[in-house]
């Protein structure tokens, strides 16, 4: 019985990783987004080009995903109009899209509440060391305010979107 129990949790735990791993559709080589929205209501980060959808990637938000980042350490992940202002390589999580957060607005709300506004807030793949967990990681929220996705598709987007593209964060 007991090896039975074991057997079935192995082919499982195998199960899992393929599909956690199992490659989407590749974006089409050479193409690049003009537009990126995060729609946090429905887990999606949507690459666009000419208003049109290039590709759409499923994604965990910040542990607390429910309404805008108030202050730094809230868990929250911000909303707002935002840029892409560096592809960072040497990020703890893979590969990582550094995002123009904290924006003018979020530091006047975060002033008047008399908090840090935060900062640090990226689209990036799964923490070093556990890229095996692929599409599995999207089974909860558990960044600190950021956008994950896995790590081929970090690598996807970052061949996609220029530094300076708009990236927009909505409910």
């Amino acid at each position: 019985m007991v090896k039975k129990a074991f057997a079935a949790c192995v082919i499982t735990l195998v199960a899992v990783l393929t599909w956690a791993n199992w490659p989407g559709t590749p974006l089409p080589t050479g193409v690049n987004a003009d537009r990126v929205v995060v729609v946090k209501s429905s887990r999606e980060l949507i690459l666009f080009r000419e208003s049109k959808v290039l590709k759409r990637y499923r994604v965990s938000l910040g542990r607390v995903p429910i309404g805008p980042k108030e202050r730094e350490g809230d868990g929250k992940t911000p909303e707002g109009v935002y840029r892409i202002t560096e592809h960072k390589r040497d990020s703890t999580c893979h590969l990582a899209l550094r995002i123009s957060y904290p924006g003018a607005k979020d530091i006047q709300r975060a002033k008047a509440a008399g908090v840090s506004p935060g900062s640090d807030i990226m689209v990036h793949g799964i923490r070093n060391g556990w890229g095996f967990l692929g599409r599995s990681h999207r089974f909860t929220d558990w960044t600190a305010g950021c956008v994950a996705v896995t790590n081929p598709e970090i690598r996807e987007i970052l061949s996609a979107v220029p530094v300076g593209t708009v990236i927009e964060i909505r409910e």
